[in-house]
């Protein structure tokens, strides 16, 4: 379905403001090779393939427990309540004045996680960068649980690792920049991007409570049959 593919990119790249807050300053302090652009580009770039490899990693293992809700057949419940709490995650805060946290749910994890993350900086070798990358894609971040979201409703292992890297890539654009230049961005506009950002979640939860109630829509909301295509054929042939 062509939403899983434009879905993880778009995330990607609206949600890489969102980052800045998070990764931006592990970006801007990453330990680059100064001696010439290329090796910059090169660590910059391994840094960022490594957490994009975490994302992998994650959206297989959450592509799993998909695969397992679609067998039992509560796939379309699944796609309706992810949407929900999506939409619940930014309305509730407005409403009622509260922010919800779930990354609070992780301080301590992500503070000794952090705590081994800045050992490392001292360490200016590209395998130092590359497991930079890989530690920083396991931080807390509602962005990457948006993510999680969209791997899970793949419903398909590879397709929930494919889910999760298309979401890195996205972010890697706006990351590479900032580690490459500082934070040179305006705060004017890093602060109307981080606008966007709930507006796009609320139509990420809508288009995901859409999928589940399959209305007959193609590409937005198909039919409850077209979502499981090889259960279609099997039947199919048993019937011959």
């Amino acid at each position: 379905m062509i939403f899983d593919f434009i879905a993880p990119l778009t995330i990607g790249l609206v949600g890489s403001f969102h980052c800045i807050g998070m990764c931006g300053p592990i970006a801007v302090a990453l330990p680059l090779k100064s001696h010439s652009a290329g090796a910059k580009i090169a660590g910059g770039l391994l840094y960022n393939i490594g957490r994009t490899l975490t994302y992998a990693v994650l959206g297989l293992l959450f592509g799993l427990l998909g695969a397992g809700i679609h067998l039992a057949g509560f796939q379309q419940w699944t796609s309706i309540l992810l949407g929900a709490v999506m939409i619940l995650s930014v309305l509730f805060p407005y409403f009622f004045k509260q922010r919800i946290s779930f990354s609070a749910l992780f301080t301590g994890y992500a503070g000794r996680l952090i705590s081994r993350l800045r050992k490392m900086f001292s360490n200016h070798s590209y395998q130092s960068l590359f497991t930079i990358g890989l530690l920083n894609g396991l931080l807390p971040c509602g962005l990457v649980y948006v993510a999680i979201a969209g791997a899970i409703n793949t419903n398909h292992v590879l397709s929930g690792a494919l889910f999760m890297i298309l979401f890195g890539l996205g972010t890697i654009p706006m990351m590479l920049l900032i580690s490459l230049t500082g934070n040179m961005i305006s705060a004017r506009l890093r602060s109307g991007m981080r606008k966007v950002v709930p507006y796009f979640i609320v139509l990420l939860g809508i288009l995901f409570i859409l999928r589940g109630l399959s209305l007959g829509i193609p590409y937005v909301s198909p039919k409850a049959e077209k979502l499981a295509p090889a259960e279609r054929s099997m039947d199919d042939s048993c019937c011959h």
